[in-house]
């Protein structure tokens, strides 16, 4: 019964645009991507997006990510960011890079001066949140929606 569910889906999406749909929180996955990052709150329409996904606390703190996307504002189809990693716990963080220097900007007093975010938690305080407060499982059984909304200090 899976494989048929599969097959009929494989044919469905290959048809194009007659049919628009996703699945979300099911048992199958799409061969392309099982992450959906849906990115709200961009304030202007200059520089790039940089998205890095992080495997825990000490990567994270090393900014060392297992996967990197740079993406120009342009290219975001409806704020959404679609990827693929594989099973396991991850972090996703945000930069709105408006001056497009590959690095988050401060101000004198080390306050951010571009956006930043991180998945399914809007942070409030003033330091870096804790990895675990932004991590999320991939199980590569069902399509994860994660959001997104970047905070302008």
């Amino acid at each position: 019964m899976k494989v048929l569910m599969s097959v009929l889906i494989s044919i469905l999406a290959c048809v194009g645009g007659l049919f628009q749909f996703e699945i979300f929180n099911t048992e199958f996955i799409n061969d392309d991507y099982n992450v959906k990052v849906v990115v709200d709150g961009i304030r202007s329409e200059k520089g790039k997006i940089v998205l890095a996904v992080f495997e825990d606390q000490k990567n994270f703190k090393l900014r060392n990510p297992v996967k990197r996307i740079e993406l120009k504002k342009s290219e975001l189809k409806g704020n959404e960011i679609l990827l693929s990693v594989e099973t396991g716990i991850y972090g996703i963080s945000i930069l709105d890079d408006e001056n497009n220097n590959n690095k988050m900007d401060y101000n004198f007093v080390g306050i951010p001066k571009e956006g930043f975010g991180f998945s399914n938690y809007y942070h409030t305080g003033i330091s870096k949140p804790q990895f675990d407060k932004f991590k999320f499982e991939i199980d590569n059984k069902k399509v994860v929606l994660i959001e997104i909304k970047v905070k302008y200090m």
